[in-house]
């Protein structure tokens, strides 16, 4: 039976594991933390799943022991170090390396929407502004936004409901009536719910594309007059969207299955 191992960071990531149950592969799930961990539990029950982040020796190691036929990458379009070292271990070890990319959004017009290539661009940029922020691109990157003289009062973080999230951001100082923790993505009509209680005058995102709302906080933030600060991919990448992924590995059971 052939092995596969998947990097399941993304909605798309989970629903290949979904779609692929019942197949004959022996699949390996790798999910960074506890909650995704939760997640893969909770909806695809029976998959093999490793948990805790990886460095690129790490990877390759696993790759060479286990023999796995390929390594699909389903990690976030912002997650550039991790699909670096996944790919560079694929490679160094000979295996097959299938990126399943979210396509990017439909970015909005030029005009209330500033793009900057980072989060200490967005937080640079924020300084020299006033009014509330919504962020909505996790808990990572919280201690740089927390560096803005006025960050408690100004900053409403939207990061995951887990735990580790909302004790960082307790920890780094934001206000715990600040703190929504939520799980994505959100409609449009729950975006603008948001930004009209909290008088939000900027959202801070990243282009998570369709499958990750990106597109209902754009529309939600021009309905509400709020100013969007965009940070950009970080790579330029190639790769499969979800039904491309699913086909070609299905393609790959069945060539074994009739061999």
């Amino acid at each position: 039976m052939k092995k596969l191992i998947l990097f399941a960071g993304t909605t798309e990531g989970r629903e290949l594991v979904r779609r692929l149950r019942g197949e004959p592969i022996e699949l390996t799930v790798c999910v960074a933390t506890e909650y995704g961990r939760e997640l893969i539990d909770r909806e695809h029950s029976g998959a093999h799943v490793l948990e805790g982040r990886l460095d690129e020796p790490q990877m390759r190691r696993l790759f060479e022991q286990d023999g796995y036929f390929a390594v699909v990458d389903a990690t976030h379009p912002y997650a550039a170090a991790v699909t670096q070292n996944i790919r560079a271990a694929a490679q160094e070890s000979g295996t097959r390396y299938i990126r399943l990319l979210r396509a990017p959004g439909v970015h909005p017009d030029a005009e209330g929407c500033v793009s900057v290539p980072d989060a200490r661009a967005a937080a640079a940029y924020l300084a020299k502004t006033e009014g509330a922020v919504l962020l909505t691109t996790g808990s990572k990157e919280l201690d740089i936004y927390a560096a803005l003289p006025d960050f408690a009062q100004r900053l409403y973080p939207r990061v995951l409901p887990s735990v580790d999230s909302v004790a960082r951001c307790i920890e780094l100082g934001y206000a715990p009536g600040h703190i929504i923790a939520m799980q994505g993505p959100f409609s449009q009509i729950l975006n603008e719910a948001l930004l009209r209680q909290f008088d939000i005058r900027w959202l801070v995102t990243k282009d998570g594309g369709r499958a990750g709302g990106f597109e209902e906080k754009i529309e939600a933030a021009r309905r509400c007059g709020a100013k969007v600060v965009l940070i950009e991919r970080p790579l330029v990448e190639q790769g499969l969207n979800l039904a491309q992924t699913e086909d070609l590995l299905l393609k790959e059971i069945r060539k074994e299955r009739e061999g």
